[in-house]
């Protein structure tokens, strides 16, 4: 069963927090901190993305880096920036965007749990990324930004959480990309019982986004667990930072795909091949509007493809992904694209950048081809994370995303 615990949190000051409040590190270049940061002393920015405070070009894993994280932590609580909670709490996370909201619960889960396999996940990690974070939060001694963690929706838990959010919210803003940011903070013992016991009922919680985040979190507690002999299992270094919010809430976007050439075919080679593979629709839709249907941007040109039957296994969550059947079927075979994770003729765009980057990039000749996915759903995700398989990389989008900054998880 699912374990999650409230815990100190270290947040801004009301009155801080709008200026506060960053974009997760990873959806972010480091050129693109500097330029949100730039002027912005207070920005989160400069303890998850503190590259921006040293020379440009510096490598964004030097030691240096690292070092210039914890010392601009530590200057943010000193000067009260950032202020600790005096008791454990929960905190109750909604963002609004548009039309589109959703209402999570900001907790610590079990790196335990993570490693017995009751949190589960649906994608690779990389280890350069996995050592990347595992050293920002060994040399912080923190969860600096949370993982965005998803279950299946239980009436019990959406009743506490509704009751709770009728009371006036500790933060309430807007940020610059027009997503509005609400959080209670749930100190009472009796609230807080009744959510760890509700989660206790869950079989399972699974990743949403934040893989790398949760990996080194669980590589971090077997270190510290392994060099503490007087391990109990009751050390913050035992649990991580998350935000849960139930699967009926989640948005998830197209993750898009762009390939830089034709491998050596002419268009009318590429075209012709593609439709011995799909059936193919000239000037179709921009966005395929289903599942296995692919819309594909060409020499100004849009067409909608569509998966033959018997072109993949339907019985198989994996294979049978719209991100699956587009590499197995055409980026592989076709365009020579072996491993998307590695291969660097192909990049992806995420869904919130919409179909106009895809023609951009193409009718700037910086790619030749772009290809419009339907989104994964939920469903899909799960199956795929209860299979104990993985998806193909890049085949979800999250938004919004969650603000950093908001609260932070301490080690000691």
């Amino acid at each position: 069963m699912a374990i999650v615990f409230p815990f100190h949190g270290v947040r801004p000051p009301k009155k801080l927090v709008r200026e506060i409040a960053a974009p997760p590190y990873d959806v972010v270049s480091s050129d693109e901190a500097r330029a949100i940061a730039k002027g912005k002393a207070k920005n989160y920015l400069h303890i998850s993305r503190p590259e921006i405070d040293l020379p440009a070009g510096t490598d964004e894993h030097d030691a240096a880096v690292y070092a210039t994280g914890k010392r601009n932590y530590e200057r943010f609580k000193t000067i009260g920036w950032l202020v600790r909670d005096a008791r454990p709490c929960f905190y109750i996370y909604k963002q609004v965007m548009g039309t589109h909201a959703q209402t999570g619960l900001v907790a610590v889960a079990s790196a335990q749990d993570y490693d017995r396999g009751v949190i589960k996940k649906h994608e690779h990690t990389r280890p350069d990324k996995e050592d990347d974070r595992t050293r920002h939060i060994s040399t912080i001694n923190a969860n600096t930004e949370p993982v965005f963690f998803t279950y299946p929706h239980r009436p019990a838990i959406d009743r506490i959480i509704a009751a709770w959010i009728r009371k006036a919210p500790e933060y309430k803003f807007r940020s610059d990309d027009g997503v509005r940011h609400t959080l209670w903070v749930v100190d009472d013992p009796s609230a807080i019982k009744s959510l760890v016991r509700e989660f206790g009922k869950l079989r399972h919680l699974y990743v949403a986004d934040g893989h790398h985040r949760s990996a080194a979190a669980w590589r971090l507690w077997k270190e510290r667990k392994k060099s503490n002999p007087r391990h109990n299992g009751t050390e913050e270094y035992n649990f991580f930072l998350t935000v849960i919010f139930p699967d009926d809430q989640m948005n998830i976007m197209a993750y898009n795909r762009v390939v830089k050439d034709l491998a050596g075919l002419t268009r009318d080679q590429f075209l012709k091949i593609v439709a011995d593979r799909f059936t193919v629709k000239e000037k179709g839709p921009q966005q395929p509007g289903g599942n296995r249907k692919f819309s594909m941007y060409l020499g100004g040109t849009w067409y909608l493809l569509a998966a033959r039957p018997g072109s993949y296994d339907a019985r198989d969550a994996v294979r049978s992904l719209d991100a699956s059947i587009l590499q197995d079927n055409l980026l592989r075979p076709v365009l020579g694209i072996e491993d998307p994770r590695t291969d660097k003729r192909i990049g992806f765009v995420g869904g919130i950048r919409g179909t106009r980057e895809l023609m951009r990039l193409v009718d700037a000749r910086k790619y030749a081809v772009a290809f419009s996915l339907h989104p994964v759903t939920i469903t899909q995700l799960i199956s795929v994370a209860d299979s104990g398989k993985v998806m193909p990389p890049k085949s979800t989008w999250f938004e919004p995303k969650l603000k950093s900054g908001l609260f932070v998880h301490e080690y000691d």
